[in-house]
């Protein structure tokens, strides 16, 4: 059957239909990315058949409403084969055909990899790996929403997942979990065509995946990844298992090309013009007509959207109607009564008290529940697990990369605010995938502690020192660096009304006065970003700091026989977006001798000190020793702060 009979269509056999509107989106992937003149042509071609069958035929989902709340959830984690997605979008009527013909260009709705702003994206990809997570964090939040989600249908998650995602250990590291959560409702499908850009997988990969998934308790079935028999009963089984389940898909890369099939070079460049009109032959399609699509071809695609229709307009509900800033005005002013107390405690005294005021608060700690002061959450919400999906902490292990792809994944689903813990130093191992919710902007909350060379005895490990400028250089991303414990919470709190972004909050080991300064002074600095702690009408000098550096300052300016001005900047991002009249207020530009103290590199302070400013940092290394030894040893210590404060004054 090929395009000259088109007007028969509807009297082909249903194989036959399928067959030729699989050809249909192959010739417009090829077209797409060949107009382009950039992208992956092969893999569209190899993970088609699966993604045909998906789409049209198990997938629920309202195409006039994409972001229904009680849709399944599609995750193209293999995110470069998304000329397949944006395909199948507009087959669904979500796209429109120029939409396919400005793929990847400026302001376009088809972006190079998949991003939440395109409708029926449901959440951006392009590292590889993190798209399982993010399905999974999808399919835990489902789980763990169950009583808020009124549903006589079960809501699937299903992930796309190419080699190259399974070869991610972030990708394993949250698939285990999975397993152990038994989400049943979470189902992945790996196109295995043991192709790469630089050639065959047997170059560096020898796994057996079959085995590798099934012993994290995953549900494996192996089929041919092209018969559409086989496709349909594995879905049909995988819905019906009480574990996550992985379709092991063998595949032929650029299956359908004319002599591109197997080959690496069909996965990242267009196919050539010549290449593309001998394929549309093979194809059956017309061999000299670009993004070809006959109405008939739509609407066989649509033929089970009826059903869809139904399961969008059943009794399914999502009851989960929350106002934060309600929840907000009725939480009161922790009363810390420790003289001194470390940051981190205060941020497990407050997330005791926010979590009994708001039930979306959901997280937990990659393997550092007490050092993140987590434990106290822990116990009363419970682990989440099978047996108890109202379990609202979510014991990680030591999976740093994975917690954050997985709680990427809770805040693209909607109803819940998750958070996760670490050391500062570990946010290393997490920064693509905080860099990946930055990008989505999403509600997410990263707690740090740990967050200087005061940690001590762990050692240069241990320690962070370019961390904290790191975070700052993250597009969208807050960080948020409190002084005291009283400011903890209002920077927690500020966190939480923020839902336009991901926060991360930097917290110490060390304890720390409390600076007394009026409640409401700080809750209004920090909700602005920075706050002037110490004034004068004519300073001499103005410093800048933050943290655990604040109260250092202080006593080294009372040492001092100056009229200098304090700043505490607990969020730059915060302050950026401050007006100028408040900014001209705090930054005083008029005095020439300006100083940063904080615990870490100098680097970007020159944003407020200028180029001839004092900036008293750390820009080595620590060692093994006590926190307070190694701030002697690395020439951090108020006398030494004060005698460079004197110098550079003078």
């Amino acid at each position: 059957m090929n395009y000259q009979s088109i007007d028969s269509f509807n009297d082909w056999k249903n194989e036959e239909q399928d067959l030729f509107t699989i050809n249909i989106i192959k010739g417009l992937v090829m077209d797409g990315v060949r107009k382009a003149n950039s992208g992956h042509p092969g893999g569209p071609m190899s993970l088609a058949d699966f993604s045909y069958i998906l789409y049209s035929e198990f997938l629920v989902f309202d195409s006039k409403n994409p972001d229904w709340q009680l849709r399944d959830r599609l995750v193209l984690s293999v995110g470069h084969t998304c000329m397949l997605l944006y395909t199948l979008l507009y087959l669904s009527d979500i796209l429109n055909m120029e939409d396919l013909k400005s793929f990847r260009q400026i302001n376009s709705r088809t972006p190079g990899h998949p991003e939440i702003e395109t409708p029926g994206v449901d959440s951006n990809a392009g590292p590889l790996g993190q798209g399982v997570g993010m399905g999974i964090g999808m399919a835990l939040a489902e789980k763990m929403l169950q009583d808020s989600i009124k549903n006589d249908r079960p809501q699937y998650t299903y992930i796309l997942a190419g080699d190259g995602d399974v070869q991610e250990p972030i990708a394993l590291g949250a698939a285990s979990l999975a397993g152990h959560w038994q989400l049943s409702q979470l189902i992945m499908f790996y196109d295995k065509n043991d192709i790469q850009i630089a050639g065959e997988t047997n170059r560096c990969d020898s796994t057996n995946y079959a085995q590798l998934f099934e012993s994290m308790n995953w549900d494996v079935q192996e089929i041919n990844g092209h018969n559409h028999g086989e496709i349909r009963d594995a879905i049909t089984n995988a819905q019906q298992t009480s574990k996550p389940s992985i379709i092991i898909g063998n595949t032929t890369m650029a299956k359908g090309s004319h002599s591109m099939e197997n080959k690496s070079e069909a996965h990242g460049a267009p196919f050539t013009p010549e290449e593309i009109v001998m394929t549309k032959k093979k194809l059956g399609l017309p061999e000299n007509e670009e993004f070809y699509c006959p109405d008939v071809v739509k609407k066989h695609f649509q033929r089970n959207f009826s059903k869809k229709i139904e399961a969008t307009n059943s009794s399914s509900k999502y009851n989960f109607d929350f106002n934060i800033d309600d929840a907000l005005k009725k939480i009161s002013d922790i009363e810390f009564n420790d003289e001194i107390i470390a940051t981190r405690k205060a941020f497990g005294m407050t997330l005791d008290e926010l979590a009994k005021h708001i039930p979306m608060i959901v997280g937990g700690s990659a393997d550092l529940d007490g050092s993140n002061c987590t434990t106290n959450f822990a116990n009363e919400y419970g682990d989440f697990s099978a047996s108890n999906p109202k379990g609202r902490n979510i014991a990680f292990g030591v999976r740093e990369f994975p917690m954050a792809a997985i709680l990427n994944g809770i805040s693209l689903y909607g109803g819940l605010i998750p958070f996760g813990g670490t050391f500062l130093v570990f946010s290393d191992y997490m920064r693509s995938a905080i860099r990946l919710s930055a990008i989505q902007k999403l509600h997410v909350i990263y707690e740090f502690t740990h967050d200087s060379i005061f940690v001590g005895e762990d050692g240069p490990t241990h320690q962070p020192v370019e961390h904290i400028m790191s975070l700052r250089s993250i597009p969208d991303l807050m960080v948020f660096r409190p002084a005291d414990a009283v400011e903890t919470q209002f920077c927690f709190e500020t966190i939480l009304e923020n839902n336009t972004n991901p926060s991360t909050i930097l917290l110490t080991r060390q304890k720390l006065p409390l600076t007394r300064l009026d409640k409401n002074i700080i809750k209004d600095g920090v909700k602005k970003g920075a706050y002037i702690v110490v004034n004068h009408d004519n300073p001499d000098a103005i410093i800048f700091t933050t943290g655990s550096e604040l109260s250092l300052t202080l006593s080294a300016v009372e040492s001092l026989n100056q009229n200098i001005k304090v700043v505490n900047m607990p969020c730059w991002e915060i302050f950026d977006q401050q007006s100028d009249h408040y900014k001209d207020e705090i930054l005083t530009h008029n005095c020439k001798k300006r100083i940063s103290i904080e615990a870490g590199t100098v680097l970007g302070w020159e944003k407020f000190v200028g180029k001839d400013g004092l900036k008293i940092g750390i820009n080595e290394f620590g060692f093994s020793a006590p926190g307070k030894d190694v701030a002697q040893k690395l020439n951090f210590t108020k006398d030494v702060i004060t005698k460079k404060i004197e110098d550079y004054l003078k």
